[in-house]
């Protein structure tokens, strides 16, 4: 059934009005009123902790965004989600990546067919396989232990997976070295192979397809290069896929033994926890590849029955959407204050902008609010040298996520209490500000003179009230990190629902893929462009002239 226009709704309506009210509020205002207003705007889940205090709202304007998600069908779409249904309308398939992490035996049968049976059928396939290698039983052509993991794949096949095993450093393989080509640009893999040794290195070339442009390129390169030392027949031994299509892994000389495969109801963005993950499970163990899955679980368990004021994916969302919708915030910072997250805010901008850069809704008409905010970010302290200029003094008002843990996996003396200390002071700062009383209270007590003062205060005045969540977790864990995954999964899933957009396809992305092999084939062929705008067959006459004879 379509969706009413969102700005129709009552609930959007009723939050617009609100929003005129909340537009003056100041965050300090807010806290010295109301002393309990930390412990009723923090809620915890699977070993997660949300703080969503420091963001320009009361109870009230939590109340209205409740009622919204549940005017939205938030709950509905949500459960049929989780029951299989075809929710990705655009290509009639379900959305099952929470099957992905469902215990063993509990019952899921989508189109006859019983999922989570074939799901740990794989996984069983995924843990007998890293088991050898791990344990050195999986050799290569010459007897020699596997040393090095290359893994080829690109989007989700590769975001994901490099993600999670930078962040489960402390829990990687002391022998095993993981590398990821993804970049279509030879660089990249020219790198990589530099590194690697053709005795004790193993490719895992992950395409659901094994079509995939980019991926196939760099897997041909990698295979070429094998083969300047290796033979044929011991191609088996150094190649592994995750893919669906036995003909062309066969043919590329992949034992279907190491194929492993996944579903046509897996999307790439949120395919980690199912073979695509192989490189994490290589890297940590399949032991703590399966405590991530666990973790991922409970907090689909919390996002599945938690009340929706109380539901932590829920509240992530409806904050962001108030934020863009009511703020005008175009864009997120994610700031994670731990090194080994260093990769997330990458992989967060595939799962949010990919999902929910659209513009139209799934009935096809145009969305009558924004959509998708611009997503970004850098790990603290690094962030704070670089671009935290522009969100504490910019014209511009951007949400900031801060993610830390409470412990490290370290032991180096002093160093988590500084982080820890940066993360906290910069939410306060953000949220507090400085104004110009206390700036020129502060330079009078330094003994400047008023015609000084007058010139530093515009300078060093911060206007604060600016929103911030924070979510901490004891300690970057598999299960922490397979929970803050979900949690993140599930916040984009709802604001798909209430913007009423197909936050399963990404269309988007083909349009710059079939031009790009026309353009390809004139570059590298003796036809001359012509059918393009005069910059595009401009740009392609200098490539074809700057080629080295």
């Amino acid at each position: 059934m379509r969706q009413p226009a969102l700005t129709t709704t009552v609930s959007y309506q009723a939050l617009q009005s609100h929003a005129a009210e909340a537009r003056d509020w100041q965050m300090r205002q807010l806290f010295a009123a109301d002393p309990q207003r930390f412990p009723a705007l923090t809620v915890d889940a699977a070993g997660l902790f949300l703080d969503y205090s420091k963001n320009r709202l009361d109870g009230r304007t939590v109340e209205l965004l409740v009622d919204l998600a549940r005017e939205r069908g938030v709950e509905a779409q949500r459960d049929a989600m989780f029951a299989g249904d075809k929710i990705n309308l655009t290509e009639h398939r379900s959305v099952l990546h929470t099957a992905l992490r469902m215990p063993r035996g509990k019952a899921l049968v989508v189109d006859g067919q019983d999922v989570n049976a074939d799901v740990h059928a794989v996984l069983d396939r995924v843990k007998a396989f890293t088991d050898k290698v791990r344990n050195g039983t999986w050799l290569g052509y010459s007897g020699k232990p596997i040393t090095d993991i290359v893994n080829i794949g690109i989007g989700g096949s590769d975001l994901g997976p490099k993600m999670a095993v930078l962040a489960l450093r402390s829990y990687a393989h002391p022998r095993l070295k993981m590398h990821f080509v993804s970049n279509v640009d030879g660089h990249d893999m020219d790198a990589v192979l530099a590194q690697v040794n053709h005795e004790t290195t193993l490719f895992i070339v992950a395409s659901k397809t094994f079509t995939t442009a980019e991926t196939m390129l760099n897997a041909q390169t990698a295979r070429r290069w094998f083969l300047c030392e290796g033979r044929e027949e011991d191609l088996a031994r150094h190649f592994v896929a995750v893919s669906t299509n036995k003909e062309a892994v066969s043919k590329f000389g992949i034992d279907l033994d190491n194929m492993f495969p996944f579903w046509d109801w897996v999307g790439g963005r949120y395919s980690v926890w199912s073979a695509i993950g192989l490189s994490v499970a290589l890297a940590v163990g399949f032991g703590y590849f399966q405590t991530m899955l666990e973790g991922a679980h409970a907090m689909d368990e919390h996002f599945r029955t938690a009340p929706l004021a109380q539901n932590m994916p829920v509240l992530l969302a409806l904050i962001g959407f108030w934020n863009r919708q009511f703020l005008g915030a175009t864009s997120l910072s994610i700031a994670p204050y731990h090194q080994d997250l260093n990769r997330f805010p990458a992989y967060l901008q595939q799962l949010d902008m990919e999902s929910n850069g659209k513009r139209v809704t799934k009935g096809g008409q145009p969305v009558d609010t924004p959509t998708c905010p611009i997503v970004w970010g850098e790990c603290g302290t690094n962030a704070q040298h670089a671009y935290f200029q522009l969100l504490h003094q910019g014209t511009d008002v951007v949400p900031i996520d801060f993610i830390a843990a409470l412990r490290a996996t370290h032991d180096l003396a002093g160093h988590h209490d500084a982080l820890l200390a940066n993360c906290f002071a910069q939410s306060e700062a953000f949220m507090k500000g400085k104004s110009a009383d206390e700036v020129r209270a502060e330079l009078q007590a330094q003994g400047l003179t008023d015609a000084k003062i007058d010139e530093l205060v515009p300078h060093k005045t911060f206007p604060g009230n600016r929103p911030s969540n924070t979510i901490l977790m004891d300690q970057l864990t598999p299960a922490t990190l397979g929970a803050l995954i979900a949690l993140y999964e599930h916040k984009t899933f709802v604001q798909g629902v209430i913007w009423d957009i197909a936050s399963f396809d990404q269309w988007g992305v083909e349009l710059g893929k079939v031009l790009a092999k026309k353009i390809q084939a004139e570059l590298e062929g003796d036809v001359d462009p012509g059918a393009h705008d005069s910059s595009t067959n401009g740009l392609i006459v200098m490539a074809k002239g700057a080629k080295v004879p």
